[in-house]
């Protein structure tokens, strides 16, 4: 008998979004399919997958060890996240090449159905640094008597969810800074920075309205501006690896000497970036929203305002709330409080005359209700208040209550 050909063997997953990208989250079931298509026949002793997730780390250092020397320090760590095996078809034991216990698979296309669950304790996002990267797929292996196994492997993307819609991460983020230049016994006025932006919490796509207030009282020209930073720290070994990249940035105008320039909610869109990944104990991805002024011929003069990069939008009232918080706290910029509170309105703007009279027929439904209570209540049901005023009208009895309170008092 001659045997069939393997024409194509893959993975696929039954994608839930309307992307048609496999995206899952802790608790959810990966499911999907093992494709094979063969031409003839073939006898498969197994059919396996073998799920799997896990960050690993991996850097190298050099070092001296003397005059001559030198030699190659390696920092290697990894965490697994998830480790799930099936079998499709067959048996577990497949390192022998009997004939029993063959499957036959028919010449044309076959699919094997598989599922999962992913663990219900928190995953680390995806991710794919310099240093390090976290990785979750699902590999299919066809094993046939007297050949190599076949191996397919795809991978899938994890998201741990980050909700922006909580208490920390609506809060508003700011800071103020100065800097004085100095040019060997000269020294010329200081340089000075406040900034804030609305909230800590932003997704991908969205825009950071920053206000900022920027006073140059040196003697050079200063440019102000503002950047996005990714940082990516890897841990192995007790030791720790940085890289930090420019993910946006934006350009003030310059600034001469005795300038101030303001900016009143000036945008800077994020990009389609990673979530920032915080729950990993090998790999850490956060981000933070640089404004600082450009100094030529000094050290800038910087604030950091750290963010967090999430998965789920903001609400609407949350951002109503986040936009009443920026502009309520934004009084350091000049906006204060009115100096007189303003008068409530007047009784006849609430309630009309036609209300009032109405008010004084009593409904026959209620005739049976006699009595002073329901007098007192029907009487002062539509009174107006007193007039309102910034002055006491009885200075001489509020004096002379105040008197006897202190009259009273048994401390005295």
């Amino acid at each position: 008998m001659v045997l069939g050909k393997v024409k194509s063997f893959t993975v696929s997953y039954d994608c839930l979004n309307d992307s048609n990208v496999p995206v899952f989250s802790s608790g959810d079931c990966v499911s999907g399919r093992v494709i094979i298509e063969v031409t003839g026949e073939i006898r498969v002793k197994s059919l396996k997958i073998h799920a799997k997730g896990f960050a690993k780390v991996r850097w190298t250092e050099s070092r001296n060890a003397g005059s001559n020397t030198a030699y190659t320090q390696n920092y290697t760590e990894e965490v697994e996240y998830l480790n799930h095996k099936d079998i499709l078809i067959g048996h577990e034991r497949d390192d022998d090449n009997s004939e029993e216990g063959l499957t036959t698979i028919h010449s044309g296309r076959h699919e094997y159905a598989f599922s999962l669950e992913l663990p219900q304790t928190p995953l680390a996002t995806s991710f794919e640094g310099k240093h390090g990267s976290v990785r979750y797929w699902v590999k299919a292996e066809l094993h046939r008597p007297w050949l190599l196994p076949m191996k397919t492997k795809k991978e899938f993307t994890v998201f741990e969810h980050i909700d922006i819609n909580t208490p920390l991460l609506l809060s508003p983020q700011a800071g103020t800074k100065d800097k004085t230049l100095c040019c060997w016994f000269c020294t010329s006025g200081p340089i000075s920075l406040s900034a804030k932006i609305e909230r800590k919490g932003y997704t991908p796509g969205e825009s950071i309205q920053i206000f900022a207030e920027i006073e140059n009282c040196s003697s050079r020209m200063v440019v102000p501006k503002a950047a996005i930073y990714q940082t990516q720290t890897f841990y192995a070994k007790g030791k720790m690896k940085e890289v930090k990249q420019l993910v946006a940035n934006l350009r003030g105008e310059s600034l001469s000497s005795g300038k101030t320039e303001t900016w009143s909610g000036k945008m800077l869109k994020i990009p389609p970036v990673s979530p920032s990944i915080l729950d990993c104990s090998i790999i850490r991805v956060e981000y933070s929203l640089m404004v600082y002024v450009d100094i030529p011929g000094a050290i800038n003069l910087s604030l950091n305002l750290p963010l967090v990069i999430g998965t789920i939008p903001l609400h609407p009232f949350g951002s109503r709330t986040s936009s009443v918080s920026s502009q309520c706290s934004m009084s350091w910029l000049g906006m204060g409080l009115p100096e007189r509170p303003e008068a409530p309105p007047s009784y006849a703007e609430i309630v009309t005359e036609e209300q009032r009279q109405s008010s004084l027929d009593v409904p026959a439904a209620r005739e049976e209700l006699d009595g002073p209570l329901f007098a007192y209540i029907h009487e002062f049901r539509f009174q107006p208040p007193p007039l309102y005023s910034e002055i006491d009208p009885n200075p001489d009895h509020a004096s002379r209550t105040e008197e006897r309170r202190l009259d009273a008092c048994p401390s005295r």
